[in-house]
């Protein structure tokens, strides 16, 4: 059987009208942004740059500057200043309900304004009447180990299969795993010094002795220097892109033949629930992923087998 994918001969009429649509489409949005432009001038500036004063990540900036965008042009022409708490709950009850945006976006979102009202404008009246969305819980999906092997097998590029090794061994994010610098290694204390992790936050975590080989292996390979990234990209003045790590995984998986729904994050979920599975204290394995808080660390009570395995069903 074939199929015929030639255009119809109403495809030439039909093109003008979408370029048409288009062009206008896009004139919409320019005018959109020139109008906020008009009636926010310097706002978003302002905002980063009281951020950047503040310390906070570059990735948070770009996530909060993106989302007080979104709440003024929602508002059009009215300024953020106009704006009260009746307004503020009905754009969070908008996200919630008609975005159907998750709890934890617009936890974000209500974070981004906050911070917005409280530290910018001084008017913390505005957002503390405004009750929180809650949080859904969601389990992580766990790898067993017979699935990280695997997956390493399926990886063949020697680079990406040790960044991804390395993410599973040390439990590392993948933001961490691309920054990691050769003077980061201590293979004499079998320790890996992350700098400026999640909150730019320092910590040491594990490096297994049969990382240590692999490690020494892929060095030689790519011939580095004592000093610089450990993943270098094609440009060796520049980290290898998180986004590249991500593609790998996903790739890898597929050839794994793996159909859980996991990340790149997952590795580190599968660490920290292996380790408590193999009789790790939970406040060690808090202290190795660097969570400020216990409960955070305790998710993987809830997937892990140490207690679940011991249940015998009364079938």
């Amino acid at each position: 059987m074939t199929v015929d994918f030639r255009f119809s001969g109403d495809f030439p009429q039909l093109l003008p009208d979408f370029v048409a649509y288009s062009r206008g489409d896009i004139a919409e949005n320019r005018k959109d942004a020139m109008e906020i432009q008009h009636r926010t001038p310097g706002l978003f500036e302002t905002v980063r740059e009281e951020m950047q004063l503040q310390n906070y990540s570059d990735k948070t900036i770009k996530a909060y500057v993106s989302n007080i965008r979104s709440f003024a042009r929602y508002f059009q022409p009215r300024h953020p200043r106009e704006l009260t708490d009746h307004d503020i709950r009905e754009y969070l009850v908008h996200l919630l309900i008609e975005k159907k945006y998750p709890g934890s976006t617009v936890n974000q979102v209500y974070n981004a304004l906050r911070f917005l009202y409280t530290d910018l404008y001084n008017q913390p009246f505005v957002v503390d009447t405004l009750p929180r969305p809650r949080r859904e819980r969601r389990l992580p999906d766990i790898l067993s180990e017979e699935e990280v092997l695997n997956l390493f097998r399926a990886v063949k590029n020697m680079k990406h299969r040790t960044a991804l090794m390395l993410t599973y061994a040390s439990g590392l994010r993948v933001s961490e795993v691309v920054r990691v610098r050769v003077e980061d290694i201590d293979s004499h204390r079998g320790l890996i010094h992350i700098r400026g992790g999640k909150g730019k936050k320092d910590r040491f975590t594990i490096l297994p002795e049969s990382m240590i080989a692999v490690l020494e292996q892929y060095w030689q390979r790519y011939r580095l220097g004592m000093t610089g990234w450990l993943f270098p990209s094609v440009e060796p003045d520049r980290h290898l892109a998180i986004r590249s790590v991500q593609n790998v995984f996903i790739k890898s998986i597929e050839r794994a033949g793996i159909r859980k729904p996991v990340t790149v994050h997952s590795l580190r979920h599968s660490f920290a629930t292996h380790l408590l599975e193999r009789g790790t204290d939970l406040r060690y394995i808090q202290k190795l992923l660097g969570h400020e808080s216990s409960r955070t660390t305790e998710i993987y009570t809830h997937v892990s087998t140490q207690s679940l395995g011991k249940i015998k069903s009364p079938i």
